[in-house]
């Protein structure tokens, strides 16, 4: 399988299932040009051989190099192809079949391309995957809504999408003139706006988590946090512009999981806020982008937005410059059910060496390794955002139910 960045192939990738071990070697001529060389900052070496990975076996890379692994969906993963594999009685396929799946429709810059002589190594066929691709895409090409509104949203959602994570999420792009809308993953010009939209699509859980979302997105736009600008549609749908698709072009991104190959669900001793700021060291980021990250976990711990893990923090590369940046943040929510009862919660990200009971004292030790300028007076701007909740929350009419066990929740912190 070719793999392609920036409409260059920069290598090829291969998996052999029945030994779980997976391939991959540069394109010479992509290595001799010097271009995009920060592209795979780590894992990958420069090199010409073929380097061959088998430590990668969690459900999180399903045996692909970890950066390769980002392109996968995630927990929610592709609706037409799940129903379309169900129907088969295929239980399971392999990655790089995902990937044709995923082809140049996936979040972030890379895009995957069969290779001829790529054997089958089970019972699907990538021929035939690349046909129902094909019908899927002209589905989504027949497949519009005139507006940003649910009537359009739910169309769209029904012919599934290839965005990740929990909870029910579509790739929309809507027309900058017309407002017309289409499915987000086949278009990424300058014409359109680019939208990852969380559904609400009813309220088993007992009140609406993504206006809590966009309360969050407003407060943390307040504290000063580099995020996308975002909207709730029809009073109830999460919309946020995308940071991989900008300027009418496709952009790199890799999470800090993708990065370093550290499993964000399975390996706790690698899951801490020190770790995520020496991969920004390691990506030499600007000491801005290291104020930045300090002041978005000043505002998780604050804030309890416990579920900050590894693939919640990512990294942008600038293909003009061949650097790479903190990309903006994402996911910042509260994300327990404040319906229920929790005695303790644990943090994804540990903070000197702790999960609960952060204090101050244990942001002014990451704040003095990593030479953050003025933390006390960081963590106080945010701290000063606190009140502003219930004021938040009463213009967006969350329950007040819901807004008060929220607002125990995100009491000032300890000396």
């Amino acid at each position: 399988m070719d793999v392609i960045a920036f409409g260059r192939e920069i290598g090829k990738l291969g998996y052999d299932i029945d030994r779980g071990k997976a391939f991959f070697q540069y394109n010479p001529e992509f290595l001799e040009s010097g271009q995009y060389s920060k592209l795979f900052p780590f894992i990958f070496k420069r090199t010409k051989p073929v380097q061959v990975f088998t430590e990668y076996q969690q459900d999180t890379f399903q045996g692909l190099p970890p950066m390769i692994a980002d392109s996968l969906p995630d927990t929610f993963g592709n609706i037409i192809f799940q129903e379309w594999l169900t129907a088969r009685g295929i239980q399971k396929v392999t990655p790089l079949e995902q990937l044709a799946y995923v082809a140049d429709r996936g979040m972030g810059a890379l895009e995957y391309k069969p290779a001829k002589e790529l054997a089958n190594t089970t019972a699907i066929n990538i021929d035939e995957i690349i046909t129902i691709l094909e019908k899927v895409l002209k589905l989504k090409q027949d497949t519009s809504g005139a507006a940003l509104d649910e009537l359009s949203l739910l169309n769209v959602f029904k012919i599934g999408t290839s965005a990740g994570g929990a909870r029910p999420k579509i790739l929309i792009s809507e027309h900058k003139e017309t407002g017309k809308i289409i499915a987000g993953d086949s278009e990424t010009s300058a014409d359109y706006n680019h939208y990852l939209v969380k559904l609400h699509l009813d309220d088993s859980d007992g009140y609406n988590k993504e206006k809590v979302e966009y309360a969050y997105y407003l407060l943390a736009q307040e504290a000063g946090i580099d995020i996308m600008p975002s909207k709730l549609i029809e009073n109830k749908h999460f919309a946020t512009l995308r940071y991989d698709r900008q300027h009418g072009e496709k952009q790199h991104v890799l999470t800090v999981t993708g990065l370093t190959g550290w499993d964000f669900k399975s390996q706790p001793e690698n899951s801490s806020y020190e770790n995520v700021f020496k991969v920004a060291l390691g990506l030499e980021v600007p000491h801005k982008d290291l104020q930045q990250l300090f002041k978005r976990m000043v505002f998780n711990v604050l804030f309890k937005n416990v579920d900050d893990h590894l693939k919640n923090h990512s990294f942008i590369y600038n293909k003009e410059e061949n650097k790479w940046n903190l990309a903006p943040a994402y996911d910042l929510t509260y994300a327990l059910n404040p319906l229920f009862t929790f005695k303790t919660t644990s943090r994804a990200l540990s903070i000197n060496g702790k999960r609960t009971d952060i204090t101050i004292k244990d942001f002014l030790v990451i704040a003095e390794e990593f030479v953050i300028k003025n933390p006390k007076g960081i963590i106080k701007e945010v701290q000063t955002l606190i009140p502003r909740w219930m004021e938040v929350a009463e213009e967006l009419e969350i329950p007040e139910n819901i807004s008060k066990v929220i607002q125990k929740e995100i009491k000032g912190i300890e000396q």
